[in-house]
């Protein structure tokens, strides 16, 4: 009952300004945020915060904005966000969130789109990285830049110069809970990014529905460094911690996140798989290199704990091995611990498929690593494993409220509040994605189990169709072969083809040990066609997929050393693979490794 009293109920909160002003009157003096400022951590309280949010809605009321207007916010995590956010907020606003790594086209597309009125950049440098949208960007009422300079345009104007030094009175305007809170734009892994309409009642529905999943305390603190302007960090690790009235710490950059993790000592922290993917390949490398004693140890020590975990669970017997369990810890486990703060409770794990051999080595090691499912159109949590009903190789249980099915195809439906509006000005791309009985259809084939866990088995649309007519979803595969120590990204191929190939990309550390053994130079580009080096490569992909059927086996192989990020187009913000974009690049490649078959 406790619990239940200190966390905003959706009565008491109808709107997100409301969740937000009523967090300052139950907690004013409470903390609330924590970032990196000028050489030191800074802490701010919910009053604290809501003073500033009242400072910027006084500069937003000045620049004529009104209730409806769209603004984009494009910076890195911080203070700063959340309070332009809450400011937009209890306006009446609808914030369009930016990602900062997104391409120039795209933000300009975004920005046109949704009819923005202002833009808030965070550096000089991400206003630069702009460079021809300038002029189209002077257009807007307002471009509020949060670092001091000077840029050479009449609507520009940086934070000291748009703030009022007056104590203005925070608004908190009246709401309609289905009214629209925000425009999310999906990166999408192909065509244009198309607009997420979410209300109010959307991303609340969801918290609450998680919070009835999972305990959050006023005493937890999180640590964010995924972006806000993705919908998992911005409804689960900042809106969610609202609720609950949690603290959150903002990390200074991906670079610095192991830091961080030691100076803020955080309890719970949202992430991707591709960041236990890169912690995951860094162990296994350090151990490739270290004594057989090491490997055992850590090994014995990661299986006995991952038993305990599972008799925890109820899914296996008590063995006797368990009595060593805190001497293995204690040489062990705990210093992998110390490296992420020594605090964490749980994390969380969205956005794509962990593989479970990853989940098993951190949940082994006695970090909680619980792994969920969603969409930005459904606000985004559709399912998620409990702690107590953890399951790393589903992606858990449907949260209260949320009802989800199976259809003909395999295809996974849901229908619940907190299925989106719709798509900004595409009423038909809506109506293909939500039928008339309000099932949104998720495009992920899966399977349902007998106690309710969630499986996703694949994409329709990525299903990979041999000549032979065998179908091969791609995603089990490719995580597998990802997580060996030579792989940093891999993309499989075979589309109306007679065999499996592979396209991948390798971890520069492990790939310079493997050019050393065979004299060769790892800055040569020449090395990645090298018969030697593609025969470590693929013996090794062999290994990662002998569990896989016969017809689903890599035949051919390709090195390509060049990373696929959302700098060259070829990743989403997010890091998931544009598929279509990097078949387009490596046209010749994947033709040569097809000819003569």
């Amino acid at each position: 009952m406790l619990h239940e009293q200190r966390i905003i109920a959706l009565d008491d909160a109808p709107s997100l300004a409301d969740l937000f002003n009523e967090r300052c009157i139950r907690t004013p003096g409470g903390l609330a945020y924590v970032q990196h400022l000028n050489g030191d951590w800074q802490h701010y309280t919910w009053e604290q915060t809501r003073d500033e949010v009242a400072r910027w809605q006084a500069a937003m009321i000045a620049d004529g904005l009104r209730a409806g207007d769209r603004i984009a916010m494009m910076c890195n995590n911080s203070w700063e966000w959340v309070v332009c956010d809450q400011a937009a907020q209890g306006l009446g606003l609808v914030t369009v969130p930016v990602y900062t790594n997104d391409r120039a086209k795209n933000i300009a597309w975004i920005l046109s789109d949704s009819g923005a009125r202002m833009l808030m950049v965070g550096t000089a440098e991400q206003w630069d990285s702009l460079g021809s949208l300038h002029e189209q960007l002077g257009l807007m009422r307002r471009v509020l830049c949060l670092e001091t300079g000077t840029f050479g345009s009449d609507n520009f104007v940086t934070l000291p110069e748009w703030l009022q030094d007056a104590s203005p009175v925070y608004h908190c305007q009246p709401g309609h809970p289905d009214s629209m809170a925000t425009i999310v734009y999906t990166s999408g892994t192909t065509g244009r990014p198309k607009g997420v309409m979410l209300s109010h009642r959307n991303i609340l529905f969801n918290i609450q529905a998680a919070l009835k999943m999972f305990d959050v305390f006023q005493q937890d603190l999180l640590l964010s460094f995924l972006p806000l302007s993705h919908a998992l960090e911005r409804t689960v690790g900042y809106y969610l911690p609202m609720a609950a009235g949690a603290a959150v710490a903002y990390s200074r950059s991906i670079p610095q996140l192991g830091d961080d993790l030691v100076a803020i000592q955080p309890t719970i922290m949202i992430s991707v798989p591709r960041i236990f993917e890169r912690v995951y390949s860094k162990i296994m490398d350090k151990l490739a290199t270290g004594s057989r004693f090491s490997r055992l140890l850590f090994n014995k020590a990661v299986e006995t704990g991952w038993a305990h975990f599972l008799y925890q669970q109820g899914r296996a017997p008590w063995l006797p091995v368990f009595l060593v369990r805190p001497l293995l810890d204690l040489l062990v486990a705990r210093k992998v611990r110390a490296k992420l703060g020594g605090r964490m409770r749980f994390t969380v794990c969205g956005g794509a498929a962990l593989a479970p051999d990853v989940a098993k080595l951190f949940i082994g090691l006695g970090i909680p690593v619980t792994q969920g499912y969603g969409l930005t159109e459904t606000s985004p949590i559709i399912a998620a494993n409990p702690l107590e009903h953890n399951e790393p190789e589903s992606v858990g249980l449907s949260l209260p409220g949320v009802e989800v099915r199976i259809n003909e195809v395999d295809e996974l439906l849901t229908r619940s509040p907190c299925v989106m509006l719709g798509y900004w000005n595409a009423a038909k791309t809506t109506q293909a994605i939500i039928d008339d009985a309000g099932w949104l259809h998720t495009g992920d084939k899966a399977a349902i189990s007998a106690n309710g866990h969630i499986t996703i088995t694949g994409r329709l649309k990525d299903i990979i169709v041999l000549a032979n007519g065998e179908k091969v979803p791609p995603a089990d595969m490719e995580n597998a072969i990802a997580l060996d120590e030579l792989v940093d990204q891999v993309l499989l191929i075979g589309e109306g083809k007679p065999f499996l190939s592979a396209l991948l990309v390798p971890n520069p550390e492990a790939f310079a040990r493997v050019a050393e053994e065979l004299h060769l130079d790892p800055a040569n580009e020449a090395i990645c066609v090298d018969a030697n080096v593609q025969s470590i490569f693929m013996q090794h992909v062999q290994q990662r997929t002998a569990s896989f059927p016969g017809y689903a086996q890599v035949r051919q192989l390709a090195v390509v050393n060049e990373p696929w990020t959302p700098d060259n187009g070829l990743a989403t913000p997010t890091l998931k693979l544009r598929r279509n974009q990097i078949l387009e690049r490596y046209q010749n490649i994947t033709e040569r490794l097809y000819a003569g078959h």
